[in-house]
């Protein structure tokens, strides 16, 4: 009888960081956690959260076909205490979001910038609304595409920094 061989991956836990998490942090971590279970495990949280997600990024998904009822706006603040995942990625997705000052998170994970514009501030006509939205979370796919594609046991830390850092240029 021939056996096969069973490669353990490990889950890698990524945090999706933006001020106010009603859009754009919550939309990649609902995005990444649909189509990469298994391989990541995504979070999301906001420096100044709003406390509601934007019924847009609701819609959003919604349109996707993606699940939005566990979601929720919260602070940076639960994923910094003692018992909280440990992050294997701190990814800000907000150009604010980059500029303050972090929490230290346990475990040194890999910290990248990727900007996307805000589409909770566009201001337009609610089709024009719509639009924007769908377009940034275009781009959030996009680049959460590549991210789940990485050779991430292949790469040493220093490598798959600069592969972040690649994505988030894109």
């Amino acid at each position: 009888m021939r056996r096969l061989a069973v490669l353990w991956m490990p889950v890698h836990n990524v945090l999706f960081l933006c001020t106010g998490n009603s859009a754009r942090s919550i939309l990649a971590e609902a995005y990444l956690n649909a189509h990469a279970a298994g391989k990541f495990r995504a979070f999301s949280a906001g420096s100044h959260p709003k406390g509601a997600l934007h019924r847009l990024t609701v819609e959003t998904l919604r349109h996707s076909g993606l699940p939005a009822e566990d979601l929720r706006s919260k602070s940076w603040d639960e994923f910094a205490r003692a018992g909280a995942p440990k992050m294997d990625f701190v990814i800000t997705v907000c150009d604010s979001a980059a500029g303050e000052v972090c929490p230290v998170w346990p475990g040194q994970p890999i910290v990248a910038h990727w900007s996307f514009s805000d589409p909770a501030a566009f201001e337009g006509s609610e089709d024009e609304a719509r639009a924007f939205f769908r377009e940034v979370f275009r781009q959030i796919r996009a680049r959460l595409d590549i991210f789940c594609n990485l050779p991430l046991a292949r790469l040493d830390r220093l490598a798959v920094k600069h592969q972040l850092d690649g994505i988030g240029r894109s």
